[in-house]
């Protein structure tokens, strides 16, 4: 078991996707998502810009890893697919990738990752598509959004690990013993399976 670390830079509810009785991470961070395995754990931090930096966003424990096709053919994740006309819960749906295997080309749905008007942005594609083909799925997880507790002092070094990555990457370097510290303090302290606030960005 592992746990990679990432700051959630942009928290509007779609990169990770907290709805629909899942948590979900279809799109952005290509690399944790091409070498994540079942029961890692992902942790998101919040954003120095708006002072979140020591804050959780969310925490979840990888269940299950489709391919995009497979993640929109799933009638489990059917609400998870974008519709611009309904509420913000639905509009930044993540569920918005698959094949035209007719034309042999990606489709990307009207959303969040694509230009006004629903027309494709090649540079969202890209990053989100071009290195993995995996969605990360959870049915054990915690979103606290906006509204993340404060992360204790001896998870956020100097004097041991850091559980917080300090730039755009991630980190998944911890000892054992750490992480399952970790996961402890958040299992024995906040429900799981739960939204537990709103998405920084939506206020």
């Amino acid at each position: 078991m592992r746990l990679h670390s990432y700051v959630v830079a942009r928290d509007y509810g779609f990169a990770p996707n907290p709805f629909h009785g899942y948590c979900t991470l279809a799109t952005c961070k290509p690399v944790i998502r091409k070498t994540a395995d079942i029961c890692d754990w992902i942790v998101g931090t919040g954003s120095r810009k708006y002072g979140r930096q020591d804050h959780l966003v969310f925490a979840m424990r990888v269940s299950c890893i489709l391919t995009y096709d497979e993640y929109w053919n799933d009638p489990r994740f059917t609400p998870k697919m974008p519709n611009l006309e309904r509420s913000w819960k639905y509009a930044y749906g993540d569920n918005i990738y698959h094949h035209d295997k007719r034309m042999d080309k990606w489709i990307q749905e009207d959303s969040h990752h694509s230009l006004d008007g629903g027309n494709l942005n090649k540079e969202n594609l890209q990053h989100d598509t071009s290195s993995t083909d995996r969605v990360l799925i959870s049915n054990h997880f915690f979103y606290w959004g906006g509204s993340g507790p404060l992360i204790p002092a001896n998870f956020l070094g100097p004097d041991g690990p850091d559980i917080r990555c300090h730039g755009r990457g991630h980190r998944n370097k911890f000892r054992q013993s750490f992480v399952y510290d970790f996961i402890k303090w958040i299992e024995s302290n906040y429900p799981a399976n739960q939204y537990l606030g709103r998405p920084l960005n939506w206020d």
